[in-house]
């Protein structure tokens, strides 16, 4: 089945049982809910020692129209992640319950701000619950802890950006919505279709049906298929930076050392009329 470049962006659940009390570690909850019931479900059960992150509030911040939502600035960061136990030189475990696309998003911030050391846990917290592993409902308090953002600018690309990335041989732009999206067949911007040039690679390819990421030999037969070279600088977009954020995990996972994700994504080029709009028919 092959192995993963990086297996160490990965805990699994005997790993992080094995590590959850270790000083220098924390670990983050990522359920979300859009009818605001995350935080209810962490109360009823969790990992223990985990501190909840409300992505949509604490870790994106709105566009005034509200559809587009941006990576947070460093003060919000820094205010997010200490209040969550996360400082400098330390190991997160993050975790879901939706095939990592919330922990994806957690982790990529994270990693925009200059830490390395995140890792997503393998089956989020049904695999852990699967296991008889403990759940909590305390209350859990971090003590104060110092961190320090560390932008890194190249992870994190704008509308400006990727406009002077279009046509270059050094870049591929890779589509992380869905097929029809892509094919420009539906969507809720103004226009419909993808950036010119970019290559459709679901982000939902990427785990399987238990939510788990996909074998590095399934991986990389999927970016083939898609006509990715793995060589190449690689840009990520979707809609809401939730699947580029995941897809950017999966490259880093095999090894791909230069992802890069637009975060404004198609919630801003498709709705902005200077930008070129291509649509072709998806398989």
């Amino acid at each position: 089945m092959g192995v993963y470049s990086r297996p160490e962006l990965l805990a699994t659940p005997e790993w992080l049982a094995e590590n959850i009390d270790r000083p220098g570690f924390g670990v983050l909850d990522l359920r979300w809910r859009p009818d605001g019931s995350g935080r209810r479900h962490y109360a009823e059960g969790h990992i223990p020692g985990a501190m909840y992150i409300d992505w949509r509030s604490e870790l994106a911040e709105e566009e005034s129209d509200g559809d587009v939502l941006l990576l947070v600035g460093p003060q919000q960061a820094t205010e997010t992640f200490t209040r969550a136990g996360i400082g400098n030189g330390m190991v997160a475990a993050i975790y879901d319950d939706v095939g990592s696309g919330y922990a994806a998003r957690a982790w990529w911030t994270l990693r925009v701000y200059g830490v390395e050391s995140a890792r997503i846990l393998v089956g989020g917290i049904d695999g852990w619950r699967a296991l008889g592993r403990e759940i909590s409902t305390a209350v859990e308090l971090r003590p104060p802890i110092t961190f320090t953002p560390r932008l890194q600018p190249r992870l994190r690309l704008t509308a400006t950006d990727m406009r002077q990335l279009l046509d270059s041989p050094d870049v591929q732009l890779l589509d992380a919505r869905a097929p029809s999206e892509y094919a420009g067949h539906t969507g809720a911007t103004r226009r419909l279709g993808h950036i010119p040039g970019a290559l459709n690679v679901p982000a939902g390819y990427t785990t399987g049906p238990s939510g788990d990421f996909r074998s590095s030999d399934q991986l990389r037969a999927i970016l083939r298929k898609a006509g990715v070279n793995p060589r190449r600088r690689l840009v990520c977009y979707d809609a809401l930076g939730l699947g580029a954020a995941k897809l950017a995990f999966a490259l880093t996972l095999l090894g791909c050392d230069d992802v890069a994700v637009y975060d404004a994504g198609w919630a801003e080029w498709g709705d902005r009329l200077d930008l070129p709009v291509e649509t072709s028919a998806a398989e």
